[in-house]
């Protein structure tokens, strides 16, 4: 079994943390620089956040996590100050910090990696695929009282998670051009393995198994380095989120983790939960990523085609929070811009609006 698993041991169950990737800019140029680490140090010392921050794989990207959060406004309040206090500190250090799927400018390949043992690792097995993951996502962390409702909450949230990837997608640019893809990052984020949809392993203890038997083999080090659209998270007690786009504005950051959080309460109150159809679901992450919220896709019973704009308006109704336009998604905004660098100037002020 594997090791650490603190399921119903933590906080109480469906409490959020939340994780932002956001990308340092040289505050002349607004171009990406491998500035992360520096600004990861100088945030250690603060003890007044609620939260901390963490390096990526490409040292021009670094990480807020919030701490333990029991509602979406806290998640809100929790983001913000995290935002403001990394903005000051960047500052301070000639930098300007974007919340966006992918920056528009920004030449993947050519960011640098951090010099950590877990990262180099990863680009020496992976080679370019690794390279090119400069993309920015929002995780979403929902504690969980077992197991057993860890992967039945899966299979639920699973269905859903394509709108939810429409309703964000944030990254029309990529590598300096507008690709036509709503979402960029979701096809990147597939050029690694153990990427998507996690297969229908049927049970927590299933999946367990199939981990415990890639780490025997030498496969992976451990599940962490499994990158599912969602996973398991046992060492922190949690279902993993990492469907969404990262967004501009803090405000839609919240709320899609007071969705998930919501959507994961409402499916616990159900109960039985029937096996997602991965064949469904790998097409409509496809069209998702591809139209955003004009995408048509198959619906979570699997019995009609919508609308993700209309199927995102019937998840928003089914967990009350109307928050987010389903009609629209930020990278709309990016788009309106011909000049990649004028893109980059507006997420700079949009991130901290």
């Amino acid at each position: 079994m594997i090791a650490e698993t603190r399921f119903g041991q933590g906080p109480p169950p469906l409490t959020l943390g939340v994780e932002e990737e956001l990308t340092v800019l040289d505050a002349e140029t607004l171009e990406q620089v491998g500035q992360g680490p520096a600004l990861v140090a100088a945030l250690e010392g603060r003890r007044d956040l609620p939260g901390r921050a963490k390096t990526e794989l490409h040292a021009s990207v670094f990480e807020l996590n919030t701490d333990p959060c029991a509602t979406g406004a806290e998640v809100l309040a929790s983001l913000s100050t995290m935002r403001r206090a990394a903005a000051d500190t960047a500052a301070g250090l000639g930098l300007a910090l974007a919340a966006t799927g992918a920056h528009p400018t920004s030449s993947p390949e050519s960011q640098p990696i951090v010099q950590e043992e877990r990262y180099l690792t990863m680009v020496a097995h992976h080679g370019p695929s690794a390279r090119r993951q400069n993309v920015q996502g929002l995780h979403v962390h929902v504690a969980v009282p077992s197991a057993e409702d860890c992967w039945r909450l899966l299979e639920g949230l699973l269905p859903w998670l394509p709108v939810v990837l429409a309703l964000s997608a944030n990254s029309p640019w990529f590598d300096g051009e507008l690709t036509g893809m709503a979402s960029n990052r979701a096809p990147v984020l597939v050029e690694l393995p153990r990427t998507g949809a996690p297969p229908a392993f049927g049970s927590y203890a299933a999946w367990e198994a199939w981990v415990e038997r890639m780490v025997r083999l030498g496969i992976i080090a451990d599940y962490t380095r499994i990158w599912w659209d969602i996973r398991p998270h046992p060492a922190l007690g949690t279902l993993e989120i990492r469907m969404p786009d990262q967004p501009t504005d803090v405000q839609r950051s919240a709320a899609f983790a007071e969705v998930l959080q919501k959507l994961s309460n409402e499916l616990l109150r159900i109960g039985e939960v029937r096996e997602a159809d991965r064949a469904d679901y790998e097409y409509n992450r496809w069209a998702a990523a591809r139209f955003g919220p004009a995408a048509r896709l198959i619906a979570p019973d699997g019995e009609r085609v919508a609308t993700a704009s209309e199927l995102g308006r019937e998840l928003l109704d089914l967990v009350g929070v109307d928050a987010i336009d389903p009609a629209h998604c930020e990278g709309e905004l990016q788009s309106r811009f011909d000049d990649p660098r004028a893109a980059a100037a507006d997420l700079v002020e949009r991130s901290l609006a």
